[in-house]
C-alpha cells in the first residue's frame, strides 16, 4: 500500500512536470507568433502612411493616380464592349482607353459623352439611352457642348471641311457606305483616337449598338467614303 501511494505521488509529480514543460515551450511559441502578427500589421500600416496619416489601399491608389496625372500622364479609363469569338459566341471585352491629350476641352467632352452611351442598343431614329442610331449618337454627343449639328449622316457629311485619311485627328467624323465600294453614305462615326498605330472611332452599330472600333479593319476600310472635320 505504501509503495502504491509512493508510486501514485510520483506519477502525479511527473504529470505536473510534464504539463509544466509543455507550458514553458508553448508560451514562448505563442508570444513569437503574436509578435510576428503585430509586426506584420504594423508594417502594412506603415506602407499606407502619408504625411503622418494612415490611408486605406483604395485611397492610396487614388492618391498615386492623382500624382501620375499631375506629372502629365493621360488618365486611363476602361470600357466594356461586346465582341464575337471565333466560335460565334459573344463575350464582354474590357479595353483600356486614354483621354486624348491632343484635343480641345470641348472635343474631349464630346468624346466622353459619346463613350457614356457605350452598350446602348441600336434603334433607327433613336436619340436616347433606350436606343439610338449612328447620327443620333453624334447629335447627343455634340449637344453636350451645346453645338447643334445636322440630324442625318448625309447632312453631317457636308458639315465641316473634308480631310484626308492620313490627316485624321480626334473629333473628326468618318462616313461609310452600306457595302464595299459604295459612294452612298449610310453610316457615321466619331474619331476617338488617332495615332501612328491606328485610328479608333465610336459609332452606333446596327448589330452591336454603341461601340468603339478600329478603322483599319477590312470591313470598315472597304466601306469608308470620306472624313470631315467639324467647324468648331
Amino acid at each position: 500500500m505504501a509503495d502504491s501511494r509512493i508510486f501514485g505521488s510520483m506519477r502525479e509529480y511527473m504529470t505536473k512536470v510534464h504539463h509544466s514543460a509543455h507550458r514553458r515551450i508553448a508560451w514562448p511559441l505563442l508570444m513569437l507568433v503574436l509578435l510576428s502578427w503585430l509586426a506584420s500589421c504594423s508594417g502594412s500600416k506603415k506602407v499606407n502612411y502619408r504625411n503622418g496619416r494612415y490611408y486605406s489601399a483604395r485611397d492610396m491608389a487614388r492618391i498615386k493616380a492623382a500624382e501620375r496625372n499631375r506629372r502629365g500622364r493621360a488618365p486611363i479609363a476602361k470600357s466594356k464592349t461586346r465582341a464575337t469569338t471565333a466560335s460565334g459566341t459573344a463575350k464582354i471585352v474590357t479595353k483600356r482607353r486614354s483621354t486624348p491629350l491632343n484635343a480641345s476641352r470641348e472635343m474631349v467632352t464630346v468624346i466622353e459623352t459619346a463613350r457614356s452611351y457605350q452598350g446602348t442598343p441600336y434603334k433607327y431614329g433613336g436619340t436616347t439611352r433606350l436606343g439610338m442610331d449612328c447620327s443620333g449618337l453624334l447629335c447627343a454627343a455634340f449637344a453636350a457642348i451645346e453645338v447643334p449639328i445636322p440630324r442625318s449622316s448625309n447632312e453631317q457629311a457636308a458639315w465641316g471641311e473634308q480631310v484626308k485619311p492620313q490627316d485624321l485627328k480626334v473629333g473628326d467624323l468618318l462616313f461609310f457606305g452600306a457595302s464595299p465600294g459604295s459612294n452612298s453614305i449610310t453610316h457615321v462615326g466619331l474619331v476617338t483616337e488617332a495615332t501612328p498605330e491606328g485610328v479608333q472611332f465610336i459609332h452606333s452599330s446596327s448589330s452591336l449598338g454603341v461601340i468603339e472600333n478600329s478603322l483599319e479593319t477590312d470591313y470598315y476600310l472597304s466601306r469608308f467614303i470620306k472624313a470631315v472635320r467639324p467647324p468648331l
